[in-house]
C-alpha cells in the first residue's frame, strides 16, 4: 500500500476484515470546532475516532507528544488495530491531521501498512459517498505499540544540529506564524522560528480537491524552499502535526532520511534559552 489511498480504492476495500479506518481530525487551539462530534455526526462507515487531541503524554508538559508506549497500545487495541491491519487514516480538518496520525501508525510499528486517504472526509462526501453517524460496535485488536526514536528528533538534536548543519529543517506553519509577523496560537509563545529554517506552509501541499499535490508540483515546493533533496531534512511546525505532513510529501518522492521534530515550536518557542529568529528564512 502506498502512502496515500484514493477514495475509489477506500470504497472498493470498505467491509475487508483486515481494514481499520481510523478519524484522525484535530483542530489548532481556539478552534470552534469539536472534532468528537463531528465524527459522531457523520464519519466514513466503520470508521473508528482516533481521538488524536487526547492520545499524547499526559506527563510531558509540551502538548501534543507522542505517548509512551502502553498508551498507545491501549487506544490502539481498544480500536481494533491488529498486528496484520491495514490502516487508513482521514480527517475533516485544514490541519490535514491525518498525516499525524499516519506518522503515529507507522513511529510505532503499527498495523502491516498504514496510508493516508488523499482529500480526506471532505473528498469523500463532495462525491456523495455515504457516511454514517453514532459509534461502531468494535472488537478489541492485539496490536502492540513500540515507539521507534530514530525517526524521532529532540530539542537537543536541533541544537546539535544548528552547530552542524547536518539536516535541514524545514518549518509547516503558516508564513505569518514562521516570520512572527503573527501572535502564536498558545499564550505566552514566542514568535518566530528555528534559526537557520526553512518554510513551506502546510496548506501549499494541498490542490483544490483536498489531495496532496504529486510529482513535479511536489518537488517544485521543495525547489522554492531551497531544499536539496540529496540530505537529510528534519520537519517542524506549532506541535509535530501538520510537520508530518511535510514528511509523507517527502517520502511520497521516494526520500527515506526525514524525520520529525515532536516538540516543534511548542517546545523551542515556550523555551527562553532557545535561539529564535524573525522575519523570511536568511
Amino acid at each position: 500500500m502506498t502512502i496515500f489511498v484514493s477514495t475509489d480504492w477506500l470504497a472498493a476495500e470498505l467491509g475487508k476484515s483486515d481494514l481499520v479506518i481510523l478519524d484522525a481530525s484535530l483542530f489548532l487551539p481556539g478552534t470552534p470546532r469539536d472534532p468528537r462530534a463531528e465524527y459522531e455526526a457523520g464519519h466514513i462507515p466503520g470508521a473508528a475516532y482516533m481521538d488524536l487531541p487526547t492520545l499524547a503524554d499526559p506527563d510531558d508538559p509540551t502538548p501534543g507528544q507522542l505517548p509512551p508506549d502502553a498508551m498507545m497500545t491501549q487506544r490502539m487495541q481498544a480500536l481494533g488495530v491488529n498486528a496484520d491491519s491495514r490502516i487508513i487514516v482521514y480527517d475533516n480538518s485544514p490541519t490535514h491531521s491525518a498525516a499525524r496520525g499516519w506518522f503515529m501508525m507507522r513511529v510505532y510499528g503499527l498495523g502491516a501498512s498504514a496510508a493516508i486517504l488523499d482529500g480526506g472526509l471532505p473528498k469523500w462526501v463532495a462525491e456523495g459517498r455515504p457516511v454514517e453517524s453514532g459509534l461502531p460496535a468494535i472488537a478489541p485488536g492485539d496490536a502492540v505499540a513500540r515507539l521507534d526514536r530514530t525517526q524521532v528528533r529532540t530539542k537537543a538534536d536541533i541544537l546539535a544540529n544548528l552547530d552542524s548543519g547536518a539536516a535541514q529543517l524545514l518549518d509547516a506553519r503558516g508564513a505569518g506564524r514562521f516570520t512572527g509577523a503573527e501572535a502564536e496560537p498558545r499564550p505566552g509563545m514566542a514568535s518566530g522560528h528555528i534559526p537557520g529554517s526553512r518554510n513551506i506552509p502546510s496548506s501549499a501541499f494541498f490542490a483544490a480537491d483536498n489531495g496532496m499535490k504529486q510529482g513535479d508540483e511536489l518537488r517544485r515546493l521543495f525547489a522554492e524552499a531551497d531544499t536539496d533533496l540529496d540530505n537529510p531534512v528534519i520537519t517542524t511546525c506549532g506541535s509535530g502535526v501538520t510537520a508530518a505532513i511535510i514528511l509523507a510529501a517527502l517520502e511520497s518522492l521516494g526520500k527515506t532520511d526525514v524525520s520529525l521534530y515532536d516538540g516543534s515550536w511548542s517546545e523551542w518557542g515556550f523555551d527562553p534559552a532557545t535561539p529564535k529568529a524573525t522575519g523570511p528564512a536568511a
